[in-house]
């Protein structure tokens, strides 16, 4: 068992707690689950599994993330980053356990690591499949980035490793879900987006290749037209990097991931240059 804590941000998770837990119950040496206003079975379950349950208002992942590491008495040398919908494999747990050993007294402070992504049951390997990110850090060296829409880990210091096993990323829940969750996020993108326009640094202290696609996301993209840049990161994605070979799962999943999300956000950008004045927040809404 690894000197690690991992912290896990909930709410109405019981569909996907227990085997998130269960999969790291053998590499962590303690679970904290951070949750805000579950109304299932989350908590009940999360406690009979062996995990420290607090609860906190939840405002945007990032700081809620950053309240569990600061809150919840963390003494573990490192901390894990894991979602409620994301599974640690037993190879992954294996080969974890070796790096951060082999990390003693050198300065590696991060493992960043891919995902096999899921959706509707299904593997996805082309287009929009591969998702990267610094999953385990030093305790002290490292933190979420403060960002309202797809933050990433920070490593104060020294360098990272990459993992080769992946780890899994499978939420059971419907589309129904998914559809609102991106109406939520649209909200927080904007919001990062406005402050961009404003003059806010993008630079970003973490895994290279989420370096460059930051950089890219607002050096290329956001400079293309508004309304035609979500068709052709459609096109890009399904077509060029091979997305309709998934089948109809990775059809639905590129439309709503890379087309009707960025026109939500195009859409949002739009009134709000229109109209100005600021964006209501959203009450939290899962994760």
């Amino acid at each position: 068992m690894a000197d690690v804590t991992a912290i896990i941000l909930t709410k109405n998770e019981e569909k996907n707690i227990r085997a998130c837990l269960e999969s790291v119950s053998g590499f962590v040496k303690r679970a904290v689950v951070v949750d805000s206003g579950s109304e299932d079975q989350t908590l009940e379950m999360a406690k009979a599994l062996g995990a420290d349950v607090y609860e906190n208002p939840f405002f945007y992942y990032a700081q809620q993330f950053n309240w569990g590491l600061n809150n919840t008495g963390v003494d573990t040398e490192w901390a894990l980053r894991l979602d409620a919908d994301e599974r640690f494999t037993p190879e992954l747990c294996e080969e974890c356990e070796k790096l951060l050993a082999s990390a003693e007294g050198t300065d590696i402070n991060g493992i960043a690591m891919d995902a096999d992504l899921y959706f509707l049951g299904k593997l996805m390997k082309h287009g929009l499949a591969n998702r990267r990110k610094i999953m385990l850090f030093r305790v002290g060296h490292g933190c979420m980035e403060d960002r309202k829409r797809d933050p990433h880990t920070i490593i104060a210091d020294g360098r990272y490793v990459t993992a080769k096993h992946r780890f899994v990323h499978y939420d059971f829940k419907d589309i129904d879900h998914y559809v609102a969750k991106c109406n939520w996020y649209a909200i927080r993108e904007v919001q990062d987006y406005m402050a961009f326009k404003a003059g806010a640094s993008q630079e970003v202290n973490t895994e290279k290749r989420l370096q460059q696609h930051r950089k890219n996301k607002f050096s290329i993209y956001y400079r293309a037209p508004k309304f035609l840049r979500c068709f052709l990161w459609f096109c890009y994605n399904y077509y060029f990097r091979l997305g309709f070979l998934d089948g109809t799962e990775g059809y639905i999943y590129h439309w709503l991931e890379c087309y009707s999300y960025r026109f939500l956000v195009d859409a949002k950008i739009f009134e709000k240059e229109k109209f100005g004045g600021g964006i209501e927040e959203l009450k939290a809404f899962g994760k």
